[in-house]
């Protein structure tokens, strides 16, 4: 979940102190104005120095300063802070927007792996054979894990009608590689239809910045053709902007009611209330599995909580964490964790989740093959739970 604000950091220390060294040419300054914290840091120049002075090859300060930054963010084993250089920024952002150059999945941090959570629709992943559950091991060659989320996005995007090869590990088959093509992905994150019986369906991928006005679009026009009854399906939906979150379930919320609030390591408590909307009284029913994260959990708390509706599935992922994206100039930025949110009965779900009302769990039988809606129980099981509510 992050939002949009983007502050000016001036306290990123490697910066702050390389800077202040080229004006000074001496750490003595910088422990006399900033304390003895920032003498924690002399180790890193001394280290710098001894590779000018022995290193046999190229060595460039800008690389340095940015490995000693993402140094940093690492070692709070943190997957959700990371120090994004330029090109990585300019992804994130790409990627918030709704469209961006690439190979068309959704991917997780799962037990330290990274897990193919979605598919999109003709994409390049789809035609090349990926599916859900695959395990991304490699990007061209270059090994990934679950603590490095964001670098193997930032590999696998690219150029458009440029190739990128992924070593996948799928259970059953073992490790094996995999060629696909970049190419422009316009993500569309709300994909809704007519079922039987007047039941309306909306699956939600993520959270981008057209999500909840694509979503409202879909509640309209759903509307209109009778719906009586509705399921949300956020099943491996990773999560994504706050203030779109917050849009989305204020269709149903009524307004002014607390639909999440955060409290930052300053005890600064904020709340995000509803905006209200025209489904007060809808139906609802929500799928939810172990994919389900984040802004996802934000509006299946708040269904919860109210009494909104009911939870088919399984318990969602757990991320109870909100970060928020910094300014650090020169095209970087940091994404860090600065907040813990809380569901509108005030609880914090962070490696916890939230339980469904109804639990049904998806065959590992099944996982591993195609998807055939017909043989899906979690959502028969929410369809049949969505007609008992007309």
């Amino acid at each position: 979940m992050k939002s949009r604000k983007k502050w000016v950091v001036y306290t990123v220390v490697i910066v702050l102190v390389t800077n202040i060294l080229t004006m000074f040419g001496t750490t003595s300054f910088i422990r006399s104005t900033q304390g003895n914290v920032i003498g924690e840091f002399s180790k890193l120049f001394q280290v710098r120095n001894e590779l000018y002075k022995y290193y046999d090859g190229p060595i460039n300060d800008s690389t340095l300063v940015e490995g000693a930054i993402k140094g940093m963010t690492s070692s709070l084993n943190d997957p959700y802070t990371v120090f994004m250089n330029k090109k990585e920024y300019n992804d994130f952002n790409v990627q918030t927007e709704g469209n961006y150059s690439g190979i068309g999945i959704q991917v997780t941090a799962k037990d330290n792996n990274i897990v193919v959570m979605d598919v999109f629709d003709n994409s390049p992943s789809k035609k090349a054979g990926i599916i859900e559950n695959d395990i991304i091991q490699k990007v061209n060659g270059t090994a990934v894990s679950g603590k490095e989320l964001e670098k193997a996005v930032s590999l696998m995007k690219g150029k458009e009608d440029t190739k990128v090869t992924l070593t996948i590990y799928r259970k059953n088959k073992g490790s094996f590689d995999v060629n696909v093509d970049r190419k422009k992905i316009d993500i569309s994150t709300v994909k809704g239809e007519m079922l039987q019986d007047k039941v309306g369906y909306i699956q939600v991928s993520m959270f981008d910045e057209n999500t909840a006005k694509s979503f409202e679009s879909e509640l309209n026009t759903l509307k209109g053709q009778g719906m009586k009854s509705l399921i949300v399906d956020l099943r491996d939906n990773p999560g994504g902007l706050l203030d779109q979150c917050v849009d989305m379930v204020s269709n149903f919320v009524p307004k002014g009611k607390v639909i999440v609030s955060t409290i930052d390591k300053y005890n600064n408590k904020k709340e995000y209330k509803s905006k209200g909307g025209d489904f007060n009284n809808l139906p609802l029913t929500v799928l939810t599995n172990g994919n389900t994260a984040s802004a996802s959990e934000i509006f299946s708390g708040a269904v919860r909580d109210y009494k909104l509706g009911t939870l088919v599935g399984e318990k969602t992922y757990g991320k109870g964490v909100v970060q928020t994206v910094l300014d650090t100039g020169d095209g970087t930025a940091l994404k860090v964790t600065i907040s813990k949110y809380y569901t509108p009965n005030g609880e914090n779900i962070h490696k916890k989740g939230i339980k469904p009302d109804i639990e049904i769990k998806y065959p590992e039988t099944l996982k591993n093959s195609a998807y055939d809606r017909t043989k899906d129980p979690q959502f028969n099981k929410a369809l049949e739970t969505a007609k008992s509510k007309i």
